[in-house]
């Protein structure tokens, strides 16, 4: 009898546990789907009313012959990408699936773009969602009208995301863009960075996604992602040294570094422009980390690394200060920097926090000054998780650690090595004949994870038009630590902590905006104009709004040279910038909206808020200019080749904008190539997390207590803060000689 009842317990017990495995290999789950795309192509007179209204702008400025300046959005994630897919969940206060085909009617409906790129990370696109991915955007293109004259562009992509735990093997994030969409002009796959290890390396175990399925009562969302998770276990890796036309269709291809990206690109022939982002981001790019280690021609491809995105909505990546998170010894081994006015590094409050519970703790000043020592290095060994150095800490404790004060809206833990103006202003001289700098233009994307090109048209929504988030899940954060006295170090290779959980979640949300937008000086609104305004780097950032923006150079012979040019002269350069501010927003969306979507639809994607402009535009309050002098020689300070800014013009109120000419009569005494490019400044006006962490400074302009985003007194709120929206143009290069 006993036995009997045993065995029926123990049959009970297995298949309980079936059925719980099989939740974990996601059989109770469905496959995260492409989508549909609703509306259909936009009426003629919308897209026609843009051109109109620009065309009026531009002549009260004394544009001869524009070109279209078309506004687009080439960083955009659906929940294809594993990140997204998480940020998704009931358990992370997600809204659900946002597929690629989402992104296209908010493109066309709720932000009214001209172009826009798919870019979900490369690491975790099945070859399924792939196919998806790009049947996806060719109906996209279909419905978007006659190709001459499109309402929308839409182009194919991917993000190529790596992430090195040194700075030495550290080379970040670029989107590939491809030109084309027809299978005989792409890849047959993206390109990855970095293997794949192991069946379950990109998530949870089985047991675990079961778990988590019902740990959450059951939500149809978590079953969804245990399939999401077993189908990117089934990926194949492609085989080491196979010419890319001849590796299997199914299997997962990746490039370990930028050369090697670059290498597959040139394999395949195809027309692609690789767009690194999130250069000074430093949620994940380790300390002490710089751009030097990619200007070398094996990292380096100028034929398609020709753009730089210095703005989305994770922060400005454009200013170079410079002060150093970390400093390295002649052997390569990190400490701490000392302690500076104006800036406090992590590893300098690291030491701050265990000096002051030390104290309390009733311990010998003598003992607290060599823990507090201790904790500093620590935190300079920990690398991007110096946070985890010091146990029971909260975002508050850390006040305004590693963040730059002076910059506008930075990215946090801002990395100057990585910012626009290092990377233009650095130069590699391993061959000194033959130094070499880089060459890029400049634009912003929103880096959207909720498949919505272009969210920075209207100030709301933070929840929804940005990253930012009420609270991080559990599983996310790291577990809970004592508040002791004393650091301990971080061990990468002991540590239980996965993925997100060793990054600063919880501060991050303080620092996520609304997205930047790329504008292009377009002769045409088709897929050739467009790609052609890219190529030449004839395209500007902006933060947001649709500023306006011309920055030429102006010849002897009277010619205008837009942006992006690089001339040759021994003569004393000349230079004009114009600009005409955004047209305010009015409330809802216009009339064509509510007829090509659903009222659900319109309500889920676009918030009933759309791009909805009214005839009025925003003041350019100032246009600021700024020069930099590429080094000539390793030793040259780059705080000192920087001008930032170098020159300032106040702008009259006016809304037909403010135009402005000058020279450098200095180029021809210093006989050294130089470039130049421009800031419009808008008036100021509020913009979601504006503020960052929103500190509370004494005196002596230290940081003493926080009004953090992102804490449960926000929850609701948009953390609408002053700044002044802006619009970067892309450099001109001036090259000393005849």
């Amino acid at each position: 009898m006993h036995v009997r009842i045993l065995i029926g317990l123990a049959l009970i017990l297995a298949f309980v546990f079936s059925g719980v495995y099989a939740i974990g290999l996601g059989w109770m789950g469905d496959h995260e789907g492409p989508g549909t795309i609703e509306g259909v192509a936009l009426p003629t007179g919308a897209v026609r009313a843009r051109a109109v209204t620009q065309n009026l702008a531009t002549s009260s400025i004394e544009i001869e012959k524009p070109k279209q300046i078309l506004f687009g959005d080439l960083h955009v994630h659906s929940t294809f990408s594993s990140d997204a897919f998480i940020g998704s969940l009931p358990i992370s206060n997600g809204e659900g699936a946002h597929p690629p085909a989402d992104a296209c009617d908010f493109a066309r409906f709720c932000s009214a773009l001209d172009f826009w790129s798919i870019n979900d990370h490369a690491e975790s696109l099945t070859p399924q969602h792939w196919r998806e991915t790009v049947e996806t955007m060719r109906r996209c293109d279909q419905i978007s009208g006659d190709p001459n004259n499109p309402d929308v562009v839409p182009f194919l992509g991917w993000e190529w995301s790596q992430s090195g735990t040194l700075p030495q093997n550290h080379y970040g994030h670029k989107n590939v863009v491809l030109r084309n969409l027809d299978e005989a002009r792409i890849p047959a796959r993206p390109i990855a960075a970095g293997r794949i290890e192991g069946r379950n390396s990109n998530g949870p175990e089985p047991l675990q996604r079961a778990l988590l399925a019902l740990a959450s009562g059951g939500h149809k969302r978590m079953f969804d992602l245990a399939r999401y998770f077993q189908e990117l276990g089934e990926r194949v890796n492609c085989p080491a040294g196979v010419p890319v036309r001849d590796l299997p269709a199914n299997c997962s291809e990746w490039a370990e570094t930028p050369r090697d990206l670059f290498a597959k690109l040139n394999d395949w022939g195809h027309d692609s422009i690789v767009i690194p982002h999130g250069t000074t981001w430093g949620l994940y790019t380790p300390p002490g980390s710089t751009w030097q280690n990619q200007l070398v021609a094996a990292q380096h491809d100028p034929s398609r690394q020709k753009l730089i995105e210095i703005y989305s909505g994770h922060g400005n990546a454009e200013e170079y200060r410079d002060f150093h998170a970390v400093e390295f010894d002649a052997e390569g081994k990190p400490h701490c920097p000392a302690q500076r006015a104006g800036h406090l590094t992590t590893c300098q409050r690291a030491g701050q926090i265990v000096e002051k519970r030390c104290q309390v703790a009733g311990i010998d000043q003598f003992e607290c000054d060599r823990r507090a020592a201790e904790a500093r290095q620590l935190a300079a060994e920990a690398s991007a998780q110096a946070h985890l150095t010091v146990g029971g800490t909260s975002v508050e404790d850390w006040l305004d650690a590693g963040q730059c004060k002076d910059c506008t809206l930075p990215a946090m833990n801002h990395r100057p090595g990585g910012s626009a103006q290092f990377i233009s202003a650095v130069g590699n001289f391993d061959q000194p004949e033959k130094p070499k700098h880089f060459r890029l233009g400049f634009l912003a994307s929103s880096d959207t994870h909720t498949a919505r090109p272009g969210t920075g048209y209207k100030e709301f929504g933070r929840t929804s038009m940005s990253e930012s988030r009420n609270e991080v899940p559990s599983m996310f954060s790291a577990p809970a630590t004592p508040a002791e006295p004393q650091a301990r170090a971080f061990e990468r290779a002991t540590s239980k902590l996965r993925g997100l959980q060793m990054l600063e979640m919880e501060r991050q949300s303080s620092f996520f905006m609304t997205g930047g937008l790329v504008a292009a000086h377009a002769s045409g609104r088709d897929r050739d104009a467009i790609w052609k305004a890219l190529e030449r780097k004839e395209v500007y950032a902006t933060s947001g709004p649709r500023i306006l923006l011309w920055f030429d150079f102006l010849t002897a012979s009277g010619t205008a040279l837009p942006m992006g040019t690089a001339v040759r002269s021994n003569d004393v350069p000349v230079f004009r910038a114009r600009a005409i501010g955004s047209l305010e927003q009015q409330s809802g969306c216009p009339d064509y909206v509510a007829t090509g979507l659903s009222p659900h639809r319109l309500e889920r994607l676009c918030r009933s808020e759309c791009y909805h402009p009214s005839d009025r535009r925003r003041q350019i309050a100032r246009i600021e200019v700024v020069r930099i002098r590429p080094q000539n020689s390793p030793d040259e300070d780059l705080s000192e080749l920087i001008e930032d800014p170098w020159r300032i013009y106040g702008c009259k109120p006016d809304p037909s904008g403010c135009s402005v000419t000058f020279q450098d009569t200095e180029f021809r005494a210093g006989k050294r190539t130089a470039l130049y490019y421009v800031r419009a400044i808008e008036a100021p006006s509020n913009a979601v997390n504006g503020g960052g962490l929103r500190c509370t400074y004494d005196e002596q302009g230290r940081c003493t207590s926080l009004d953090r985003c992102g804490s449960a007194a926000t929850v609701g709120d948009n953390c609408l803060s002053l700044t002044e929206e802006r619009a970067w143009s892309s450099p001109i290069w001036v090259d000393w000689g005849a």
